[in-house]
């Protein structure tokens, strides 16, 4: 047999996504991942109640409201190794399809080992690795809710292709959040299609990645072995409402300032040392708003040294342009070396000189609720209270049919059409 006919019995990188999706027993571990990301993500959309993207994305269907909300106080978790909100476009898009656990853990896993293969040349190209890698993996989720089989999962991940796009430019904007809930969207739509009978070429996939600078080679053989983690490499959980290239910056200025309390008025200078990689998505040196304040490592540094740890109401215009905080973000200087490929690659090292010529420094190599470093109970606990006086008392046994209702409850969806004019 030739190389060629070989070649045309491989099976393509969409069917063996779909199968090992179809094939997903969750460990005890990764059920307690989902139960984990459940929580997350749906005490982040609750903390986002009466923000204007409410009501932006009040016309908008089911999972593309409740992803874009969800998202929009950058306070949802995130897969390291493949740079992507994970939880933020598998949640909604599982929820709003019907499914549970494992069809969250199957999309996730399609995500991360998606995610994976496009890699970090795909993200410093610009992509938005979120909505790329996202689509795809909320047809597998959905798709599996509608019960598809490999093949109907085949075809899903097929028809989402299309809208598998999102940018970096974005960020510090509303497109930002409402593009991961097109991708949401995307995902359950191509669900529907698939259930319903739409054909799809299942090389799709393959053809797509390379055009997106993405490598089948990234992934092993063994990414596709049934008994390995549902989601490789975990989750990493937000400590702070912001981009998490920003979490480290932020951790290292409060180990700093627990080891030597600094006056922000006393300070003199501010010099931040950090791979290039692990700050790339930080686009706004000068941020006006609080959404571009959340992508700001200059800011970054400025609200911890005034709030000692930055919550929701350090990332409003109000505070971004207080006086104080525009000039500490003047005083920022960056260091930046030219080395790793991604967001946790290498250290952070932050030193702030105050008006005596005193140096303070620290370095952090892991921020908080990193997989290695995972939040703890109290932490989580924390940052669920954080999200509103009430959510901890409704995530109190919270499954996934009665999350669905209750984000149904809390974010009722009025189709565009429902609310057109005569």
């Amino acid at each position: 047999m030739n190389r060629y006919h070989l070649e045309q019995h491989m099976p393509h990188l969409a069917e063996e996504l779909a199968a090992w999706a179809v094939a997903l027993a969750p460990s005890p571990t990764d059920l307690r991942l989902a139960d984990h990301a459940l929580k997350d993500t749906v005490a982040v959309a609750l903390a986002a109640r009466g923000h204007p993207m409410d009501q932006l994305s009040a016309g908008l269907p089911e999972a593309a409201r409740w992803a874009a909300i969800g998202h929009v106080l950058d306070f949802d978790d995130l897969h390291l190794p493949s740079t992507a909100h994970i939880s933020v476009v598998c949640v909604p898009a599982v929820l709003a399809a019907g499914g549970g656990a494992r069809e969250y853990l199957a999309a996730a896993g399609v995500m991360a080992r998606l995610g994976t293969a496009l890699g970090w040349r795909h993200y410093t190209a610009g992509w938005h690795a979120t909505c790329t890698s996202g689509a795809p993996a909320a047809a597998v989720g959905a798709g599996l809710a509608l019960g598809l089989d490999t093949e109907g999962l085949t075809r899903a991940i097929s028809l989402a292709l299309p809208a598998a796009g999102g940018v970096q430019r974005a960020f510090g904007t509303d497109t930002k959040a409402l593009q991961v809930g097109f991708a949401a969207d995307a995902g359950v739509r191509a669900a529907r299609l698939a259930a319903a009978g739409a054909g799809a070429d299942p090389s799709a996939l393959d053809a797509w990645l390379p055009l997106v600078g993405g490598d089948r080679a990234a992934l092993g053989a063994s990414v596709f072995d049934p008994a390995g983690e549902a989601v490789p490499g975990g989750l990493a959980t937000k400590i702070f409402p912001c981009c998490y290239a920003m979490q480290r910056p932020i951790g290292a200025v409060r180990v700093l300032l627990g080891d030597t309390p600094v006056s922000p008025e006393d300070v003199a200078r501010i010099v931040v040392h950090t791979p290039e990689a692990a700050v790339h998505p930080l686009i706004h040196s000068r941020p006006r708003t609080g959404l571009q304040g959340k992508f700001s490592l200059e800011y970054a540094v400025a609200a911890a040294l005034l709030d000692r740890h930055p919550g929701f109401a350090s990332y409003t215009g109000q505070q971004v342009l207080r006086p104080l905080a525009q000039r500490l973000i003047g005083l920022v200087e960056t260091v930046r070396t030219p080395e790793g490929s991604g967001l946790l690659t290498g250290e952070t090292a932050v030193e702030v000189t105050t008006a005596d010529g005193t140096v303070h420094r620290s370095v952090l190599d892991l921020p908080p609720g990193s997989p290695e470093l995972p939040a703890t109970p109290e932490e989580f606990a924390a940052k669920l209270a954080d999200c509103g006086p009430d959510v901890p008392s409704l995530l109190t046994e919270l499954g996934w049919k009665g999350a669905a209702q209750l984000m149904r409850d809390t974010f009722p969806s009025h189709r565009l059409e429902e609310n057109a004019g005569p």
